[in-house]
């Protein structure tokens, strides 16, 4: 199991950051360089409490769906998103939300995934997407901030 934490300052309050986290044209449009889009579940709008959503993208030369439902909620401190189905063997997200003290806030994203195919998906975790997926977050990070600028 790979686990990483990437924090974030964002120049807006806290509620107003969890909703553009929940917010499903938002996280595509942030994810526009690999051409993430929504496919099933919940298509449009804010995500809450047991939804689902399923994205279709192109990472790493393959196209990739997964199927996520958001399975904690706690405005506007926290919420997870867990895979259904896709890629990953194990993939859990929690963002978390805090206000900064000057009106801002400071996101937390903790990530916890597992590839399948055993001892090879262990290996291309370690090779590959341990610094990936990193990668990936901080993209999204710095699309949703800058829609705050």
């Amino acid at each position: 199991m790979q686990h990483f934490e990437v924090v974030t300052a964002v120049a807006a309050p806290p509620d107003q950051v969890f909703a553009v986290c929940l917010d499903v044209e938002s996280h595509t449009r942030s994810m526009a360089d690999s051409s993430e889009r929504a496919v099933g579940g919940k298509t449009r709008g804010e995500l809450a409490l047991g939804d689902t959503v399923t994205f279709q993208a192109r990472h790493l030369g393959l196209t990739w769906r997964l199927k996520a439902r958001i399975t904690s909620y706690d405005r506007p401190r926290c919420f997870v998103d867990e895979q259904e189905s896709g890629p990953f063997k194990r993939w859990r997200h929690a963002h978390h939300f805090e206000p900064d003290g000057t009106g801002g806030t400071i996101m937390r994203d903790v990530i916890d995934f597992a590839s399948p195919l055993g001892p090879v998906g262990r290996i291309i975790d370690r090779l590959l997407l341990r610094r990936y997926m990193p990668h990936l977050i901080r993209i999204r990070n710095a699309y949703l901030a800058s829609t705050f600028d």
